[in-house]
């Protein structure tokens, strides 16, 4: 998880938002809407928006081209449930809420990263599993 959530306002232009993205090295913004999360804005609402619409980025409001709802994924949520949550919902920036407030942001790269260790954790878990199944009792 990346902890730092980077957010525009609804009514800010894909260009604004496109500045903040490339500032701050992201790949997707948080859509707030009286400062509470609206929606996500993507790289990939960007082409969307790009092929759409045709006007310039100034002249596109983030709203128009946002993903709602917004799925997110609670802090206590292990990695495998925001893998899960990622596929079902069919997106590739998920981000962490602890009750109202975003904490952090998952995405399908953060999850590759730390594959191998959760491949690890499940094959840690499936032996713990197998030898206490084979305890006598």
């Amino acid at each position: 998880m990346t902890t730092a959530v980077v957010a525009v306002p609804a009514d800010a232009s894909l260009h604004d938002a496109a500045d903040r993205m490339l500032a701050t090295g992201v790949g997707s913004v948080v859509v707030t809407r009286d400062d509470n999360p609206a929606g996500i804005l993507t790289e990939h609402d960007f082409v969307a928006a790009g092929h759409e619409h045709d006007r310039p980025f100034d002249e596109i409001p983030v709203y128009a081209a946002a993903s709602r709802p917004l799925e997110t994924v609670s802090l206590s949520a292990t990695a495998n449930r925001a893998a899960h949550t990622l596929r079902d919902a069919g997106v590739s920036h998920l981000p962490v809420a602890d009750g109202l407030d975003l904490v952090g942001i998952v995405t399908t790269t953060d999850l590759v990263g730390v594959r191998d260790h959760l491949d690890a954790d499940a094959e840690h878990a499936l032996r713990e599993r197998t030898a206490w199944e084979q305890t006598p009792d």
